[in-house]
């Protein structure tokens, strides 16, 4: 399925969960949560990819959880608190995922948050860094 594009697509570091990602990301999602029951979690560490090839997921979606690739999973239809189970699933607490999913380590991403979040300066619409 291929997204059209919408005017919050302009936002940087933002995959909004709309309807079009939400039908996008439906068999990822199940996936994702059915590592919320024990049962998932060991069909998946007995054999992931059989476990992964029960859900339609696209090729592309896989990939993204074979490669932990946070920030692709979100693009690619993800729920976030969906895929926070996959980061349970390898231990992974979400403080240190946002981080991670923000380029930061755990203690800068905490500080940040601390202070207040990200500076909007610069970060508003990524049609701002084409101009400069």
């Amino acid at each position: 399925m291929t997204r059209k594009e919408k005017e919050y697509d302009d936002i940087p570091g933002t995959f909004v969960f709309d309807a079009d990602r939400s039908r996008q990301g439906y068999w990822l999602n199940q996936f994702c949560i059915s590592l919320s029951k024990e049962e998932g979690r060991q069909a998946f560490r007995d054999d992931p990819e059989a476990h992964m090839a029960k859900y339609k997921m696209t090729e592309e979606q896989k990939q993204a959880i074979r490669d932990r690739d946070w920030n692709r999973l979100l693009e690619l239809g993800g729920n976030i608190y969906y895929t926070s189970k996959l980061g349970a699933f390898d231990g992974i607490v979400f403080q240190d995922l946002a981080a991670m999913m923000s380029g930061m380590s755990r203690e800068d991403y905490r500080k940040m948050m601390v202070d207040g979040g990200r500076s909007p300066e610069g970060n508003r619409y990524k049609s701002e860094w084409e101009k400069k």
